[in-house]
């Protein structure tokens, strides 16, 4: 893997995700919120990824919320359609859209990695506790879009690898108001998803896995 094009670099995982690329000597390219990039917006994401040529190894979309103000509703009579739809666009459309125009700068003929972060809380097979209702939805949304591309992808392209990630509990800006024991730094993080992203093969691509590499159910 020698060039990666880092979608999100100037987030708390983003940031994290480019310096540990750069420590394995990896080239990266970074679009984000700072260059102008909104991935909401299917022109702004054509735009931004119009004038590179690539190819590269890895496509990763580090961008995301768990919230667009509001907070995660913890009953069904917070659910807000502003909130909603919101969560939808950056969370599952976003993600969706870059993976639409940055096909083409990923070589055919070898292996190839497009990865998006997904969360656990996005399993619906794992959800135990209910609640969270826009960023469960969005990130179920996001798991479905990219198993779906995955299949038509691998028809034409047997070296592709497209892959959804729970990168654990990180502690963030976004994460600060939320307690968890199990929080890690970002750089923790990183170093756990890149690891997982090295290791993927493309029997694997369409799948959710966690920083461990272990397989999450949908």
């Amino acid at each position: 893997m020698d060039h990666a094009l880092l979608i999100g670099d100037t987030g708390g995982i983003g940031q994290a995700l480019r310096a540990e690329l750069e420590s394995r000597g990896i080239t990266v390219t970074g679009l984000s919120r700072a260059t102008g990039l909104d991935v909401t917006d299917e022109a702004s994401v054509e735009a931004a990824l119009k004038p590179l040529t690539g190819p590269y190894d890895l496509v990763f979309v580090a961008t995301g919320a768990l919230t667009n103000g509001q907070g995660p509703e913890k009953t069904l009579r917070h659910l807000s359609p502003a909130e909603f739809t919101a969560q939808m666009h950056l969370n599952a459309l976003g993600p969706a859209l870059v993976l639409k125009h940055a096909l083409r700068l990923m070589p055919r003929d070898r292996r190839a990695v497009f990865a998006a972060l997904s969360a656990r809380v996005g399993s619906i097979g794992d959800n135990h506790l209910g609640g969270w209702y826009s960023y469960r939805a969005s990130k179920a949304a996001l798991n479905a879009l990219i198993h779906g591309a995955a299949i038509e992808i691998g028809r034409t392209r047997k070296h592709a690898i497209v892959a959804c990630l729970h990168p654990g509990t990180v502690a963030t800006r976004f994460t600060e108001n939320y307690p968890d024991h199990d929080k890690v730094t970002p750089d923790v993080a990183a170093t756990r998803l890149i690891d997982v992203v090295t290791a993927l093969t493309p029997d694997q691509s369409g799948g959710f896995f966690d920083y461990a590499g272990r397989e999450i159910p949908w």
